[in-house]
Parts: structure tokens; sequence; C-alpha cells
């Protein structure tokens, strides 16, 4: 069956920086979104960042640009996320999630409902 399993978050100080890795399997890589979103206490689930496998082109929110950088390893079916610059707005349960189908167009990695394949989530915590 699919499987997509974060890893890498924890704790850390305003300014500071974290890497967090999404890991799929079970799954065809190749082709599909992958993605990073986020959601705090009360808040609605956002989306933070979107990577199409099949080209690498990437896409983020405005609210992370420049600052979070989402990548691949095609030979692990891995993505990671490297956040830097980190604030306490940060601070959020960061979920993976994958398309279980390829999109139409990359761009479609960057809107939301094509993700339907979900990880549990690590949490990501920065203080001030």
């Amino acid at each position: 069956r699919v499987q997509v399993v974060e890893s890498g978050g924890g704790s850390v100080q305003a300014g500071g920086s974290l890497r967090l890795s999404c890991a799929a399997s079970g799954y065809t890589y190749s082709n599909k979104c992958m993605g990073w979103f986020r959601q705090g206490p009360g808040e609605e689930r956002d989306w933070v960042a979107g990577l199409y496998t099949g080209s690498a082109f990437t896409f983020y929110a405005d609210s992370v640009k420049g600052r979070f950088t989402v990548s691949q390893d095609n030979a692990k079916d891995t993505v990671y996320l490297q956040m830097n610059s980190l604030t306490p707005e940060d601070s959020a349960m960061y979920y993976c999630a994958a398309s279980a189908n390829p999109p139409f167009s990359a761009n479609m990695c960057a809107s939301r409902v094509w993700y339907d394949l979900w990880g549990q989530g690590t949490q990501v915590t920065v203080s001030s």
C-alpha cells in the first residue's frame, strides 16, 4: 500500500534552519506532485510548497518564498523541505502529501486540490 512518511521536525530558535524529509513507498513516484502543507493549532491546513517529480519544477506559497526550498532525490523517491530563517509563525504540524495520479500540468502541483495521499505529519516549533 502507498505510504508517505515525514521526518525531520523538531524545535529550533528563530533564525534557525530545519530540513524535513518525505519518503514515498508503494507508489509510482515519477510524474506526480509531491508537496508540503502545514497546520497550526486551530488553523486550516495551508499549502506551503510543491514539486513536480517529472521535471523538478517547484512552487511556493508567498509566505515561505525565498526561505524554503523543496527538492527531490529520485533514486530514493524522497522529497525534502529545507527551511531557513525560521520564525515563530512557521511553527506548525508539517504534512507531506502526494498526488495519486499524474497532474495534467506541472502547475497543478501548486494547487492543494491535487494532493490526496497524506503523511502523519511532523511537528516544527520555532521559539523566539
